[in-house]
């Protein structure tokens, strides 16, 4: 929202970027303020650290922290132990984090396709491109409140692909618009950017719950990564409307059914303790060609261990 109200009174490209830049700068500051995440400290056996930090928690939220918090034993046993090094190629070394990560990169690209892609086809729109903007932005509002309430008491998968295919129906919908009828047109487009976005909020929540603590910034940063490849493709659906008006809904409302078709395939993780290890990693038991020969030969290898925290069969 903020950035069609700084366009429309900052028409200089260069002053408008420089007033946009500038503010998040200050971003930097938040190095000194946001501690470390205690899981993962636990998960590279900096024990200490995880417990003063968990004991700082406490005492701002007005709780009483036992005088105890890790056994002493345990404590000793893992500090005697080396923490494990973890590098990307941990995303593709066993079969369902693969597949896991194959599916995510997907999700991603495509949800990052259709955001963008409404975003910079705001200025096609009837009406004036100022407001036009800023509509597009000021709809996200309401996205991230209805992502927020799904998130809190709906499972995950659904809440997305559900959002989703609200975002791709619509878009599909607005070829059967007729032209005079441009306020339909435009508002359609609106509801096509509130259901994407709401998905686009979640699948944040979503893919960090579904790796272990041990990879998850990193299978959340390749995940990111396929957005941002999704964003340098939305440019190129956009100007498809040079050879048909309709043609970038048409693909993008598509690849949205698609993407929520995927998402169902994906594990749910709502009300499931978060992985520590690539050994407790959730099973997509959806696929179940892989699945059911892996089986067996994983507890004969070795190559995982047999421990499930909660698989979803379909």
């Amino acid at each position: 929202m903020v950035l069609p109200l700084f366009a429309y009174f900052i028409r200089d490209w260069r002053m408008l970027l420089l007033a946009l830049t500038v503010p998040g700068v200050l971003c930097g500051a938040l190095w000194w303020f946001i501690p470390e995440s205690p899981r993962w400290l636990i998960s590279q056996g900096r024990i200490r650290e995880a417990e003063v930090i968990i004991r700082r928690a406490a005492k701002t939220n007005g709780i009483v922290a036992p005088s105890t918090i890790f056994d002493l034993n345990e404590l000793q046993d893992l500090n005697s132990k080396k923490p494990q090094l973890h590098h990307i190629y941990d995303l593709i070394r066993t079969r369902n984090i693969r597949i896991l990560t194959i599916m995510s990169i997907i999700l991603w690209l495509t949800i990052s396709v259709g955001y963008f892609g409404l975003s910079l086809d705001t200025p096609n729109l009837h009406g004036d491109i100022y407001v036009n903007s800023f509509l597009s932005a000021a709809v996200e509002v309401p996205a991230y409140v209805l992502a927020w309430l799904l998130l809190q008491h709906l499972p995950r998968r659904y809440s997305i692909s559900a959002a989703l295919f609200l975002g791709g129906s619509v878009l599909l919908f607005l070829q059967l618009v007729p032209s005079e009828l441009f306020y339909m047109s435009t508002t359609l487009v609106m509801v096509g950017k509130f259901g994407i976005t709401s998905a686009y909020s979640m699948v944040y929540v979503y893919t960090a719950e579904l790796y272990p603590t041990v990879v998850r910034n990193m299978g959340v940063g390749v995940s990111s990564t396929a957005s941002r490849l999704g964003s340098i493709l939305s440019p190129y659906f956009v100007y498809l409307g040079a050879y048909d008006r309709y043609l970038p809904y048409i693909l993008m409302g598509s690849l949205t059914i698609l993407t929520a078709i995927l998402t169902l395939f994906f594990p749910e993780s709502f009300g499931v303790p978060l992985p520590d290890t690539i050994d407790q990693m959730l099973r997509i038991k959806g696929i179940k060609q892989w699945q059911s020969q892996n089986q067996t030969r994983m507890l004969k290898d070795g190559e995982e261990s047999p421990t499930v925290l909660k698989s979803t069969a379909f």
